[in-house]
């Protein structure tokens, strides 16, 4: 495929902002609107390079969705257009967030959002099984790709086994079957000033814990630079497995009750951009309850904005600093293999993370059993089925595969269908 000139970076910034705003559903939905977006609507890269980006991002701590924007956006336009599609992915989920933690301090609880939030979850399952379809067309070369597709869907969905484990043995498997094709592999950027860019994006991210701890030593601000600082620089697995470790923390500190968290939980799925945008409702309820009266809504901002800061900002490190390396090693025989299986195995992750999503939408209750401390299944309860949302998503499968209406008006279709099915008492 030929692909189109590369957009100028005024061009781009409002197709970032554009993925920003419309990025519901969790890394799948995200990706999936990435590819969209940025391969199929636009041919600004290529199925082959979008993949491998993938497979790099796959592999870091944080946010893979808003990490793979920030590559997009690198390779586009350098630092500047990874610094705007990085940022434009955060932004507008991140002043909602803050909004609607601000409301929940305020007023407590509310369900305002759901008719909404039900059709929009119905087109991102829609939109997943639509990139997943053609994802892994791309991805799943030969048989050994699809083996690993497979098996990372089922160790993933039907194991506990660490999604960071699953990642590396797929890459030690690509490794280790690589073949020499023999032919000349081209350099990649050259990395003259990268361990400056590497050393200025540490600074930035470090700068606020360092100011915390200076100014207020030991406070609620202080631990929470540290604590959601430390977790960024670790937090392989996705966003699921960072809230177990901040939702221990968060007790343990008494910032949030678990009922809490679940609601902040809640109100992220609410929300455009990475579910680990539930920090900053932590970071926000956190600092309010903790703060003296008079400073507890200004400390409260900060705790919010503290927590998006120290989450995100690593990932401009890991892209800046790693991406050069990866344009430059990544297409050599080893590497190259090893990403390819990545990239498969990345395809039964996505379709792993679709499956837990429908589930948790068509089903209002249920529990995961686990056996032997090895095999994990979910079990729905079949009496909680939503058909609500089960005739939402059919509807949305439709739109998606039997017309070509935009993305824009089939989610609008199915906003509008949400809000009538909760108005005439159906849903």
């Amino acid at each position: 495929m030929k692909l189109k000139a590369a957009p100028s970076f005024a061009q781009a910034l409002p197709v970032w902002l554009k993925i920003g705003l419309l990025g519901f559903g969790g890394p799948a939905g995200q990706i999936a609107l990435l590819h969209r977006e940025v391969v199929e609507r636009r041919d600004w890269v290529d199925d082959d390079e979008f993949a491998r980006a993938l497979s790099f991002c796959m592999l870091l701590p944080g946010p893979e969705a808003q990490q793979l924007a920030t590559w997009l956006g690198w390779r586009l336009h350098g630092i500047r257009g990874g610094v705007a599609a990085g940022l434009l992915f955060v932004l507008p989920g991140l002043a909602v967030m803050l909004g609607l933690s601000a409301l929940y301090v305020a007023h407590g609880r509310s369900d305002w959002a759901g008719p909404v939030l039900l059709g929009l979850k119905a087109a991102v399952v829609a939109l997943v099984l639509q990139a997943l379809l053609k994802i892994g067309k791309r991805a799943i070369k030969d048989r050994l790709a699809a083996f690993v597709c497979g098996a990372a869907f089922a160790l993933l969905a039907f194991t506990t086994v660490p999604f960071p484990l699953v990642i590396l043995a797929a890459g030690v498997l690509g490794w280790a079957t690589a073949k020499d094709t023999g032919q000349p592999v081209l350099a990649g950027k050259p990395l003259k000033g990268q361990g400056k860019t590497a050393l200025a994006c540490l600074a930035l991210w470090l700068a606020p814990i360092a100011l915390a701890w200076i100014v207020a030593p030991g406070s609620t601000l202080a631990w929470m630079g540290l604590s959601f600082g430390g977790l960024a620089a670790i937090s392989f697995g996705g966003a699921y497995a960072a809230l177990a470790y901040i939702g221990q923390a968060a007790s343990a500190f008494g910032w949030l009750s678990a009922t809490q968290m679940l609601d902040g939980l809640g109100l992220a799925e609410t929300t455009p951009g990475p579910l680990i945008l539930v920090f900053v409702f932590v970071g926000f309820v956190g600092a309010f309850q903790a703060a003296p009266a008079e400073w507890a809504w200004v400390l409260a901002v900060l705790g919010g904005l503290m927590a998006a800061w120290v989450t995100f900002a690593p990932s401009f490190l890991w892209i800046f600093a790693g991406g050069p390396l990866f344009e430059r090693w990544g297409r050599r025989p080893r590497p190259s293999r090893a990403l390819s299986l990545i990239s498969a195995a990345s395809v039964g992750v996505i379709g792993q993370l679709a499956l837990w999503f429908a589930i948790h939408l068509f089903f209002r209750s249920g529990q995961t059993m686990e056996v032997a401390g090895v095999l994990r299944v979910m079990l729905p309860d079949l009496a909680s089925l939503d058909y609500a949302a089960l005739g939402l998503t059919v509807l949305a499968l439709m739109l998606t595969f039997a017309t070509r209406l935009p993305m824009l008006a089939m989610i609008a279709v199915l906003v509008v269908a949400g809000v009538l099915l909760k108005a005439t008492g159906l849903s």
